[in-house]
């Protein structure tokens, strides 16, 4: 017997699902030898984002099996890690996509047949519910089945740990072990969600997340909001019945709804990519908004925890907001927020992730307050925010540039529908004056200096390429090392290097201190270099770039941000930064990059 012929045999022993069994059984039978070999040789990897990938028969893929095994062993290791676990229960909620609700039932019934309570959300609920419900009824865990913003045929199973944020280590490798300690499926019988032990507390918990989230309000008068028209659409996902629901809370008038992308659909029909960050996923928000002459676009992605927005100019052409604007203007309005409240500022922390705009941190040294950056993700974003609140912090706020957004402190991740209504609030209050959206963020860059982004990537699916990509920036001057910037590179596009931190070696420089320093964030899974360069002392004229692989794709993403006193010197800056990176440090054509 082959070794693949074994693999075929374990996986047909263990499968009790219909469908997927036959998806390998053909397979064998028509001797697909590379598409067994993709789906069943490798297991899907387990790790801070729990797990996601394609729906189909494997291994490698996302199905029944694949979810009870994830089950059991996400069991085992929160009954052996969490105290009283077991009467704690676990939070379990589902979008709509295909498989959500049955993986929800056979993820429950993993618990349950262990005697583990289970807090089963019924229908559909947004991802920010779960962690929401983690913390209001102290459970030892959750767990949201959704793909967030994936292709209609991705889906995943997402892990939040008792303190009510996405797992980190040591409880990815923790939890993965444990899987693979508990592969025999012990039950595929979902009627188990109908054992007392499966609670539902599901419209509790929209009531208290609701209470929660109307304390966000500020107290400003919402007459001017009656004169805005927004558009919101829900991209297909679960969105809106949230969403209006907190447009009534905050006695809004209701936003225009995009009918056609209003309606849970997994197939997610009128857009390429269900996420409102991708080119034209906008297009049909925009269009109603227009017909309807609205002056905003509110947009959550399918599972509602990440948000953007489009604002209608004088003109009539649409300005769709970056994920560091929204980040700047929502960080504005939680500082004037707090400063009316009366509290010290020397109280107020706010924190973003490394690859996001410095213009909080500016704003921190200008105004007196806390600023932390982490690693990239909520995971780290939560953490770090509980961490600072232990030491004695009041964080209201947190973002990272990929349109995700944290307020208050009953959520300490991503909330889509708090940032519509943070958003909707904001303009709000700013029509008041007259002002909108975008006079509002001028404001800020004649107060704190004009910032602007440009992030983007290059495709590479050779791991050994990408290792040669990230060493020879390391090694940029291994002939002639620099006193300043030892072998990293001293110069990109005419400015200096001033800083170096690399999250991947563990190594760091600054031109103001000592030779090198030890960075005081965690290191990185994958390669990640981060440098800041300048003009020249005085200049006011600086830049900060991350070059980091990503954990998901075939990608070299990278982050760059120019900061400057004039808007048309820093865009002019840009590109030419970007052009050195390529063809200089990362030497595409070379490398075939592309």
């Amino acid at each position: 017997m082959s070794d693949l012929e074994s693999l075929v045999n374990e996986w047909l022993r263990l499968d009790r699902n219909g469908q997927t069994r036959a998806e390998i059984e053909i397979l064998w039978q028509y001797g697909n030898t590379q598409e067994l070999e993709s789906r069943l040789r490798n297991r899907i990897e387990f790790g801070t984002a729990g797990l996601r990938g394609r729906m189909e028969a494997g291994w490698a893929r996302m199905n029944d099996l694949i979810i009870i095994q994830a089950s059991q062993g996400l069991c085992a290791y929160v009954i052996r890690e969490v105290e009283n676990a077991k009467e704690r229960g676990v939070v379990m909620g589902h979008d709509h996509r295909h498989n959500s609700a049955r993986w929800a039932q056979l993820a429950a019934a993993a618990f349950i047949s262990q005697g583990v309570k289970v807090y089963l959300h019924r229908g559909l609920v947004h991802t920010p519910l779960v962690p929401f419900s983690v913390k209001a009824l102290r459970a030892a865990c959750g767990v949201m089945i959704t793909a967030s913003h994936n292709p209609k045929d991705d889906n995943g199973y997402k892990v939040y740990w008792e303190n009510a944020v996405q797992i980190i280590e040591p409880h990815d490798k923790g939890i993965a072990t444990s899987i693979k300690e508990n592969l025999e499926p012990r039950t595929w019988d979902v009627s188990l969600t109908s054992d007392p032990l499966c609670l539902d507390r599901t419209e509790e918990m929209k009531k208290m997340y609701f209470e929660s989230l109307q304390k966000l309000a500020s107290s400003i008068s919402t007459n001017s909001a009656c004169a805005t028209k927004f558009v919101n659409t829900s991209m297909h996902g679960v969105g809106y019945p949230f969403v209006a629901q907190a447009f009534k809370i905050f006695e809004f008038p209701a936003p225009i709804s995009v009918h056609q992308q209003q309606d849970p659909d997994p197939d997610f029909p009128t857009v390429a990519f269900p996420n409102p960050e991708e080119k034209g996923a906008l297009d049909l928000a925009i269009s109603t908004a227009n017909e309807q002459g609205a002056s905003y676009v509110l947009a959550q992605d399918p599972d509602a925890d990440r948000f953007s927005a489009a604002e209608k100019r004088a003109d009539g052409t649409w300005k769709v907001f970056t994920g560091d604007q929204l980040g700047t203007l929502f960080a504005c309005k939680v500082l004037a927020t707090y400063k009316a409240s009366g509290k010290p500022l020397d109280k107020l922390a706010m924190v973003a992730s490394t690859v996001s705009s410095k213009m909080i941190e500016t704003m921190a040294n200008d105004e007196g307050f806390r600023f932390v950056e982490c690693l990239t993700g909520f995971k780290f974003i939560g953490n770090t925010a509980l961490d600072l609140v232990a030491q004695g912090y009041d964080v209201p706020f947190g973002y990272e540039e990929a349109i995700g957004f944290m307020f208050g402190e009953d959520i300490r991740d991503k909330d889509g529908v708090a940032a519509t209504m943070m958003f909707a609030e904001l303009v709000a209050s700013l029509s008041s004056r007259n002002l909108t959206l975008q006079d509002y963020l001028e404001e800020q860059y004649d107060r704190y200096g004009y910032f602007e982004t440009n992030n983007s990537y290059f495709i590479c699916s050779d791991p050994a390429v990408i290792d040669k990509v990230f060493t020879s920036i390391r090694t940029y001057n291994e002939q002639q090392p620099s006193e300043k910037t030892g072998t990293y590179p001293t110069e990109i596009a005419g400015l200096q290097v001033t800083r170096v931190v690399d999250l991947t070696s563990g190594y760091g420089f600054d031109s103001g201190n000592a030779p090198s320093f030890q960075p005081s964030l965690p290191l990185s899974s994958g390669h990640m270099i981060q440098i800041r360069a300048s003009a020249g002392s005085g200049s006011g004229l600086d830049i900060v770039l991350t070059i980091r692989t990503s954990g998901t794709e075939p990608k070299i993403k990278y982050y760059l941000e120019g900061k400057g006193e004039y808007r048309q010197v820093v865009h002019k800056l840009l590109p030419e930064v970007i052009s050195a990176l390529k063809y200089d440090w990362m030497k595409a054509s070379e490398n075939h990059l592309e």
